[in-house]
């Protein structure tokens, strides 16, 4: 059986994912999932009872969870590293390390902009306070994200790999609440640029908005949701 990875829409951090499939060039699947509808159905908690996405079924019919927990099981399965490196290099060390900080202090400084913009019922006086504050955690985690891109196209080779993945979902936050100009973190606006114009990325973008455009063909089919959730919900 080949793996399915169902993603969220819109704007889902698991677009990177999607990304990282194709440039890993192995057959699989996927799931479109709308994070504001269909994913907080009670019976969406069969496959994920956190209510999240990425969640990744595998070759083995087993649930897979939480982005860290996926981008390894693809690393593991790079074994012409296309997207990772030797276990042992520094490169590998360096993407690690990227990658635990972007999913962890990045990604979790956006938790206040969420929380306000999705607040039900309303409360002004807290979504105010939420946006202030996230907006601050937000700009500083970009500055100190700007001073550890290096050299390298990309953000650790000249090449995409699962850092860039996990930071591509992840970044466009940034313009989806509105918080600052991207240029103001010059090497980070420029390492998006070329991010976003990779094929993979426009090909994970697409999908996410119901378009059909081709990819590489790893991608053999997109299969729907109470699908997956009748076959595998726990």
């Amino acid at each position: 059986m080949e793996p399915i990875l169902l993603y969220g829409f819109p704007s889902g951090s698991s677009m990177g994912l999607v990304a990282a499939f194709e440039w890993l060039e192995q057959p699989y699947k996927l799931c479109r999932v709308n994070m504001l509808g269909e994913m907080r159905e009670p019976d969406y908690r069969k496959l994920n009872p956190r209510v999240e996405t990425p969640v990744l079924i595998t070759g083995k019919r087993e649930v897979l969870t939480e982005t860290m927990a996926i981008a390894a099981w693809l690393e593991a399965r790079d074994t012409k590293r296309r997207i990772s490196f030797d276990p042992l290099s520094r490169q590998a060390d360096r993407m690690h390390q990227m990658m635990a900080f972007i999913n962890t202090g990045f990604t979790g400084m956006f938790g206040p902009l969420w929380a306000a913009m999705e607040m039900e019922p309303p409360n002004p006086a807290m979504q105010s306070a939420l946006r202030e504050w996230g907006r601050e955690r937000v700009i500083e985690r970009h500055d100190r994200l700007e001073e550890m891109i290096g050299d390298t196209r990309f953000l650790i080779a000249d090449h995409p790999t699962l850092a860039d993945g996990v930071l591509i979902g992840v970044a466009r936050w940034l313009d989806f609440h509105e918080v600052a100009d991207k240029g103001r973190w010059p090497k980070l606006a420029a390492l998006r640029e070329r991010i976003e114009a990779d094929p993979a990325v426009v090909y994970a973008t697409e999908q996410e908005s119901g378009g059909m455009l081709p990819g590489s063909g790893a991608c053999s089919a997109h299969i729907e949701l109470s699908e997956l959730i009748e076959q595998f919900g726990s």
